[in-house]
């Protein structure tokens, strides 16, 4: 066979300008005539691969000669009369397959080669064969015998253009997966990058511990739940929007360091950065601060970096992002100065803090309180500016309302003002997104007490009522606790240079279709 005829034939074979219901009736005759021989394409339930697909081409020089059993999708086919070449897929790659007629009829039994022609591009096929390079040089198997293994009724998207639209894409992930391989690279990916964690703190002597996902008190986090009702207590429940405050209480009860990866529920929007459930790690380690936790959450960056996407110099847009420890490290008040041009000492009221949002040209919502206003100036002449790895630290203590605070005297020294009270805390910019936050952890709970009572009392989000068997633990004893929340979606967004968080997420959320 010369190399022209090699490419030539067509792809799909399905007829043109038919329609969908035209297709699937189509398939849906073909497996009727399957069954009526006696073929039943859904009967397999194993089919013993020796190799996987994507393994022939790099392997060749092993296996030439060889005969291999292989499984995959079948992703093309070029029928030129006598003889043909399809292409399967499996989550290792592709190969591409010779099917020779009076060589299969022989082997297989006569009209095998008709029956494979009469394959459709999505079907899932099982073969036999010897690996081969063709004239052009192609790694390929010659087929000697094959099985259908599972026939298709929906039709793939068009060769050349995939399935471009996005919509679509997320909602049936399935074909994006099929036939955008980027996706399903992304995909594992990511599952790598959560294994890499877990191997990560498990080797720093971390336990993996589960916590509950309906909480009878919301708590752990600033934000509005999503709630349910537990018919059999005849209660309303929340579905958690964070993992903190039962994994503080494991610390009481004496682990010293434990994790945990779990999914968490926040009731808001959804864009290129937010999904309402998302993936959370949080951990918690006695008897060390936020420093610690500092270097942790570098090694785990870099680590991640080195062992899952091999790269420390990732493209995230039109960032150009280096991920070299030691990373720039700055107080929130030395990032306001440099950013807003202005510092804490500027904004220790919240008609101050109103006035110099409005000399900044933001607009700052009259309903807003202190701390939201003061987040708001640092979201948005800040945040911008953090393009490379930084940590931000030493918050004030209304944004941090379970971190522990800094001694009076310690934040005098600093050059802090008397009315901001600072709390112990970092949080970690990569590409303007924050992806990490950490506390020293409050373990005063007569000082916890205060601050919940005064968020129930103020409205916060989220925040219907003071979680009291969280408080009780406390009197218990916490010990000097370091804590870190790690956005994994976020995280992996990053590392992987993937803009949309919609794209690492398996299934995104998405709105009804009306």
């Amino acid at each position: 066979m010369t190399e022209d005829q090699e490419q030539q034939g067509h792809s799909g074979g399905q007829p043109e300008g038919a329609s969908h219901s035209e297709l699937r009736s189509i398939k849906l005759a073909k497996l009727a005539a399957l069954r009526e021989g006696g073929r039943d394409p859904y009967r397999h339930v194993r089919w013993d691969r020796t190799h996987n697909c994507g393994v022939i081409a790099p392997d060749f020089e092993q296996l030439e000669g060889s005969t291999v059993v292989l499984a995959g999708r079948v992703m093309s086919k070029r029928d030129m009369g006598k003889a043909a070449f399809l292409d399967i897929q499996d989550e290792s790659g592709r190969v591409q397959l010779y099917f020779k007629k009076d060589k299969l009829d022989e082997a297989q039994g006569e009209g095998s080669f008709d029956a494979a022609m009469q394959l459709d591009l999505g079907d899932i096929l099982g073969v036999r064969g010897t690996v081969f390079r063709t004239r052009t040089g192609q790694a390929s198997v010659e087929v000697q015998a094959y099985e259908l293994l599972c026939k298709t009724l929906e039709t793939l998207p068009e060769k050349w253009h995939g399935l471009t639209d996005t919509e679509q894409r997320f909602r049936q992930r399935y074909v994006d997966m099929i036939v955008n391989r980027e996706s399903l690279a992304r995909l594992t990916q990511r599952s790598r990058a959560v294994a890499e964690v877990r191997r990560f703190l498990d080797q720093r002597d971390f336990l993996e511990v589960e916590t509950p996902v309906l909480h009878a008190v919301c708590g752990g986090a600033t934000a509005e739940p999503f709630v349910t009702h537990w018919n059999a207590l005849k209660a309303d429940y929340y579905l958690r929007i964070a993992l903190e405050l039962h994994l503080k209480r494991l610390i009481v009860g004496g682990m010293e360091r434990v994790y945990e990866i779990g999914r968490v529920f926040r009731n808001e929007g959804v864009s290129t950065r937010h999904n309402p459930e998302f993936t959370m790690l949080e951990l918690y380690w006695a008897y060390v601060d936020y420093s610690d936790i500092m270097q942790l959450t570098e090694d785990l960056v870099v680590h991640l970096a080195d062992n899952v996407f091999q790269a420390r110099e990732v493209t995230y847009g039109d960032y150009a992002l280096k991920l070299e420890a030691p990373f720039a490290k700055m107080t929130f008040n030395e990032a306001l100065g440099r950013y807003a041009g202005c510092t804490l000492a500027d904004l220790t009221t919240l008609e101050q803090v109103r006035a110099q949002g409005e000399r900044l040209g933001l607009h700052m919502p009259r309903e807003a309180g202190y701390e939201k206003s003061l987040d708001e100036i640092f979201k948005e002449k800040v945040e911008p500016h953090l393009i490379q790895p930084t940590f931000i630290y030493d918050y004030p203590k209304g944004l941090s309302p379970l971190a522990k605070s800094m001694p009076r005297d310690i934040a005098r020294e600093k050059g802090y003002p008397d009315e901001v009270e600072i709390c112990y805390r970092f949080e970690l910019f990569l590409a303007c997104m924050e992806v990490a936050n950490s506390f020293s952890e409050l373990n005063d709970p007569i000082d916890q007490r205060a601050r919940m009572e005064a968020q129930v009392a103020d409205k916060a989000e989220g925040i219907a009522e003071v979680d009291e068997d969280f408080l009780t633990a406390l009197e218990y004893g916490m010990p000097p606790t370091g804590g870190l929340g790690v956005g994994i979606d976020r995280l992996v967004m990053v590392l992987s240079g993937t803009p949309s968080i919609r794209e690492v997420l398996a299934f995104p959320q998405l709105r009804d279709k009306k």
